[in-house]
C-alpha cells in the first residue's frame, strides 16, 4: 500500500486503483446500492471536460478536465456525480465551481446532482448534495 501527497493510503479493490481507504469504501457501498437494486450504470473516474482546448497563435491550449471519483444514475433515472475528499485544495475548488456552471446550470451533459463526501480527520464522513436545479 502506498501512500500520497495528502498521506492517504492508496488501495486497490477488484483490479481498481483508490486515491484512499475512504474512497475504497464508498466503491464497496455503492456496489451494495447496485445489488440492492437502488442505483445503476456505475463509472469509476468518469472526466468531464470543463474547457476544451483551443489554439490561441501557434500555441495550442489543452483541454482542462475535472475527473471525479464516481458517477451513477439512481432508481428515479437522475445522473448522480460524486467525489470522497479529504483534503479540499484551490485546484479543486475551482474545478468543482467550473464543474457545477458547466454541467448543472449549462447542462453541457446530463447530470442531475452532484455529492461531496467529506472525510474528517476523525474518519466521520460529510455529505453535502448540490440539488438539480429547476427551470425557472
Amino acid at each position: 500500500m502506498s501512500y500520497n501527497k495528502y498521506n492517504n493510503k492508496k488501495c486497490t479493490l477488484d483490479g481498481y486503483k483508490f486515491d484512499s481507504k475512504a474512497e475504497m469504501a464508498r466503491y464497496v457501498e455503492l456496489k451494495l446500492l447496485i445489488r440492492a437494486g437502488e442505483i445503476f450504470d456505475l463509472v469509476l473516474q468518469p472526466k468531464f471536460t470543463l474547457q476544451e482546448s483551443f489554439r490561441l497563435d501557434d500555441t495550442l491550449i489543452r483541454k482542462f478536465q475535472y475527473v471525479a471519483d464516481f458517477q451513477y444514475t439512481d432508481k428515479d433515472g437522475k445522473v448522480v456525480v460524486e467525489d470522497v475528499k479529504g483534503v479540499e485544495t484551490e485546484v479543486y475548488k475551482l474545478k468543482k465551481k467550473m464543474f457545477l456552471y458547466q454541467y448543472l446550470v449549462r447542462q453541457y451533459e446530463k447530470v442531475d446532482i452532484f455529492v461531496e463526501i467529506k472525510k474528517t480527520i476523525t474518519d466521520e464522513y460529510h455529505t453535502s448534495t448540490t440539488p438539480p436545479l429547476k427551470n425557472s
